[in-house]
């Protein structure tokens, strides 16, 4: 595994947040949930957009052979929650070819196929309408918006019960050193109250309102 990936996937998604909070980088997916609580990805994020149809119906799901192993399909529709662009047979081809996961933003349907075969997805929500003849394949490979996040092709993205993370390329080193440094600090603290410290003095000896505070709020 890319061992920038490997790196990632031993942290949690609300950990990395408060990295990006610190570091002052939007790569919150706000409002981008797992369809199951159990979910989790970690992969390189391949991109696409979507629109709704104008004049001859186009396609959305034809892109599927070409998503390399491990990486984690991202499709920005808008939020639309009236025209899917995800259901059963991307998901058994996606989980026949090992690809990493969906991020929508937008709805997908067909939800039970990716229970049973735990493929995840994560996604604003779902519903039964198709987006076939209602929304086409706009643009790939291109940077694109995911709950008020910008993901660029090649971002790495986590995901698990709280959410979906994107970090940037040009930042991932930083952002994965300060949120173990975060990690490391919580868990300090944890073992102090263990040992008998009060919460407020734990969290004031491993200066735990600094950990997510800005950098530039602290200067």
């Amino acid at each position: 595994m890319d061992p920038v990936l490997a790196q990632l996937k031993q942290l949690s998604a609300t950990t990395v947040s408060d990295a990006l909070d610190r570091l002052g980088i939007a790569g919150q997916c706000l409002g981008i949930k797992p369809l199951a609580p159990a979910f989790r990805l970690c992969g390189r994020a391949f991109t696409m957009r979507t629109v709704p149809v104008a004049g001859e119906p186009g396609t959305v799901g034809d892109y599927i052979d070409d998503v390399p192993e491990g990486e984690v399909i991202v499709i920005d529709n808008a939020g639309r929650p009236d025209m899917t662009v995800w259901g059963d047979i991307l998901t058994f081809v996606a989980h026949r070819r090992r690809v990493g996961g969906s991020v929508i933003d937008g709805h997908c349907r067909d939800i039970s196929l990716s229970l049973k075969l735990e493929y995840p997805i994560f996604s604003r929500g779902w519903s039964v309408r198709t987006g076939k003849d209602r929304v086409q394949l706009d643009a790939m490979d291109v940077p694109v918006s995911v709950g008020g996040a910008t993901v660029h092709p090649g971002d790495a993205l986590l995901g698990d019960a709280d959410g979906v993370i994107a970090v940037p390329r040009s930042r991932e080193a930083e952002v994965i050193a300060l949120a173990q440094e975060i990690e490391e600090a919580e868990d300090r603290i944890r073992a102090a109250v263990e040992g008998g410290l009060r919460l407020d003095e734990a969290r004031k000896q491993f200066k735990y309102f600094e950990l997510q505070r800005s950098k530039d709020s602290r200067s």
